[in-house]
């Protein structure tokens, strides 16, 4: 029997050299992702609305902006997993035709507070109001911090004609006539209706 050390690729040769290891983990990752995510890019259930789904008007647009500035996705997920209990507390659960036009998408799994992606309707715009003036007004135990300055800060009108020509360039069928009225769609509205505008719209295409 030989006593001669293996030559060539071995396992001894890969779990000795920390970078060759790093290397091949960093190789296999990338082709695992690729894998699992190029495919996506060519199925209509992941690149196609579901019938209903409309891109946000340019309030709501504004307000999604609120909601992303202030962090509620930190709380807050919109994604509502095919489980039973989700399904029973929050609706149906949720699909990629709902969210092609989201750019970037509010999944997650984060909840302090319950999930969002079937409030619109839920409530009245007036709940809503006092709910992020003070959440405690309307859920005694809620652990919500207040945002009443939403309610004198303005929507920042001159941005939205930008903003939704930069997502026009991703996808989203905005028109030129809505791109040039969305200044005027939300001129001497505050940052508090634009947030509810959008929690308003919120998962209302698939019931």
């Amino acid at each position: 029997m030989s006593n001669k050390p293996e030559s060539g690729f071995t396992h001894e040769k890969i779990e000795t050299n920390n970078l060759l290891m790093v290397v091949l983990i960093l190789l296999v990752i990338a082709v695992g992702g690729m894998v699992e995510i190029i495919p996506l890019f060519f199925q209509k259930s992941t690149t196609q609305p579901i019938e209903g789904v409309k891109p946000y008007t340019a309030l709501q647009l504004a307000g999604r902006d609120v909601y992303v500035r202030e962090g509620c996705y930190n709380c807050h997920s919109q994604m509502i997993r095919p489980l039973r209990a989700e399904t029973l507390r929050y609706g149906h659960y949720s699909v990629a035709g709902e969210f092609v036009y989201d750019h970037p998408f509010q999944w997650g799994s984060k909840r302090t507070g319950p999930d969002l992606h079937r409030v619109g309707g839920k409530y009245s715009d007036e709940w809503h109001r006092i709910h992020l003036v003070n959440a405690r007004d309307v859920v005694p135990e809620s652990n919500m911090p207040a945002y009443p300055w939403l309610e004198k800060s303005p929507v920042d009108a001159a941005a939205m004609p930008a903003h939704m020509t930069a997502l026009r360039r991703v996808g989203v069928p905005y028109t030129d006539a809505e791109i040039a009225s969305a200044s005027q769609d939300v001129q001497g509205k505050t940052d508090m209706d634009a947030l509810i505008a959008y929690l308003q719209a919120m998962g209302r295409a698939l019931k």
